[in-house]
């Protein structure tokens, strides 16, 4: 919004750094502690300190950033995941600081001079600003001055040792005076200029604004005014949305889960139709749950489309009969040695209800499925459908992750699946991936057990295979590769891992893969 001002209006801008990259890393898309990127275009929209050092920057092409940095993790760029993961800074800084404008997910705007009365000085409401976010865990920079957009080059041009910068009254036009056209955001306005010899926002202000007027029109008579100082905009405050979340309390408390879930019936209805009534469905709840004794079951619930309100009831009956979740003295089944005596339901994650809408014609074979499972899960409980997903690891045991159906993926599953993982397994993957290795035997022509030296090579070729463990019950080995090491934490005694990898084709035409740990032959997986 544009609004011409006589006056300066002192605002404060709040900069969350690489925010496309801190987003992805909240959402789980990206791995921490690794270098990693987030792609726009085939460019490096963000990265992370750990790529920088290793000379990746914004607007590199991703082969040459793969180029500088082998390891580099990357996920695409994606404008939602960054709203969304910026809703839960917004309304922590609302409760601090309130009048809040987002200008874009990970910058944000706010009047200085309300702030710095509440807080008894702008660096204050600054100080509370950087609070504000480190209890979230994310970094965060502010700048002060009597533009918005000085506020912006000012919050920019802090370090991580000096967070805050405050310029005095009328020193705006000052401090911008040796930027670059480039920040003013307008592409063509900036070539333009530097093909005319104007670089700096200090040569671009010193114009008469006349001549600006009648040369560049609206556009760079706006831009002339940020160059000077006079930014026209003014902080906007959002009208913060309305509370999703309900709870009910039972008094005297219920100790049976039939009778809550009879109970909750019109929380749930209720908690349904509030989100309805602002345009959104639930993706993931929040279910929390506190008994007579005072201790609390939290959990976080995903759904593989959206939660109804028979949704909502099931969770809260199989968050009850899970005796990891439970309340501590509950017990599993219909009855709890602790009565329960308050539930909540809070929406972690919500979408539009446009994109979720009925089919045309039905509801659609997916519809159906889920309610099928669903209702299996209903009777036989939660874990008894679950689906595979892909985790991180160099054995396939550990890259496989069975998730019971309707729940998210762990905390970090999809961070540690995008890792490099030297020495995993590389494509085509087996069929069959045993639950547990197998034990089996790899003979030589001698029929002793096939073993390594101290190079890791193989001290005799293979000839038999033995895939029940039996040497009477042998194939003969047609063709073979490997052995390739796999090694891991040599300093963890309980993780470490030296073993080595190998692929045979037996005389029946089975492939197999195999480990040899120690003296030990096991079978990993079987490509069927």
């Amino acid at each position: 919004m544009l609004i011409r001002v006589d006056s300066p209006v002192r605002a404060l801008v709040a900069w969350f750094p690489d925010w496309p990259l801190v987003a992805a890393r909240l959402a789980d898309d990206l791995p921490s502690n690794v270098p990693a990127a987030v792609i726009g275009q085939g460019v490096i929209a963000a990265c992370s300190a750990e790529a920088r050092l290793e000379g990746v920057v914004r607007g590199l092409r991703l082969r040459e950033a793969q180029t500088r940095c082998p390891d580099l993790v990357a996920c695409p760029v994606d404008p939602v995941r960054d709203a969304r993961e910026f809703e839960p800074i917004i309304t922590s800084l609302e409760e601090r600081t309130p009048g809040v404008e987002v200008l874009r997910p990970g910058l944000c705007a706010i009047r200085a001079r309300g702030a710095a009365r509440y807080y008894g000085g702008e660096e204050a409401a600054a100080g509370a600003v950087l609070e504000s976010a480190d209890s979230l865990g994310v970094e965060a920079r502010v700048g002060i001055a009597d533009s918005v957009f000085a506020a912006e080059q000012a919050a920019r041009s802090t370090t991580e040792l000096s967070a805050v910068l405050v310029l005095p009254p009328g020193s705006s036009k000052d401090f911008l005076t040796p930027f670059p056209v480039d920040v003013l955001g307008q592409a063509k306005l900036a070539s333009l200029l530097k093909r005319l010899g104007i670089r700096t926002l200090g040569s671009f202000a010193d114009l008469p604004a006349t001549d600006v007027l009648a040369r560049f029109g609206a556009a760079g008579i706006n831009a002339h005014a940020l160059a000077n100082g006079q930014d026209p905009r003014i902080v906007v405050p959002r009208t913060p949305p309305r509370k999703l979340d309900h709870s009910v309390d039972f008094e005297p408390g219920l100790d049976r889960v039939d009778q809550l879930a009879f109970q909750l019936r019109a929380t749930a209805d209720a908690f349904v139709a509030g989100l309805q009534t602002e345009g959104l469905v639930c993706t993931e709840l929040k279910v929390l749950i506190t008994d007579e004794a005072g201790s609390r079951s939290e959990r976080t619930w995903g759904h593989p489309r959206h939660f109804t309100a028979p949704d909502v009831v099931d969770r809260v009956r199989w968050q009850l009969q899970s005796p990891s979740s439970a309340p501590a003295g509950s017990g599993v089944g219909s009855g709890l040695s602790s009565p329960v005596t308050r539930v909540e339901f809070l929406p972690g994650r919500v979408d539009s209800i446009a994109h979720h809408g009925r089919a045309l014609f039905g509801d659609g074979a997916e519809e159906q499925i889920h309610h099928g499972l669903t209702r299996i899960q209903s009777m036989l409980g939660h874990e008894a459908v679950v689906v595979p997903a892909i985790s991180g690891g160099r054995l396939l045991s550990e890259r496989r992750r069975l998730v019971p159906w309707g729940d998210a993926l762990p905390a970090g599953t999809t961070g540690l699946a995008a890792r490099p993982w030297p020495g995993r397994l590389p494509d085509p993957q087996p069929a069959t991936v045993f639950a547990s290795l197998i034990p089996v035997l790899l003979l030589d022509a001698n029929r002793e057990k096939v073993s390594t030296d101290h190079r890791g090579g193989l001290k005799a070729p293979p000839k038999w295979f033995c895939p029940t463990g039996d040497p009477v019950r042998r194939r003969a080995v047609t063709r073979w590769a490997g052995p390739w090491p796999l090694r891991q934490r040599w300093w963890d005694a309980v993780h470490k891992l030296e073993a080595d990898r190998f692929q045979l084709v037996d005389g029946d035409g089975e492939a197999w893969l195999l480990l040899l740990d120690g003296q030990d032959w096991w079978a990993e997986a079987r490509y069927d």
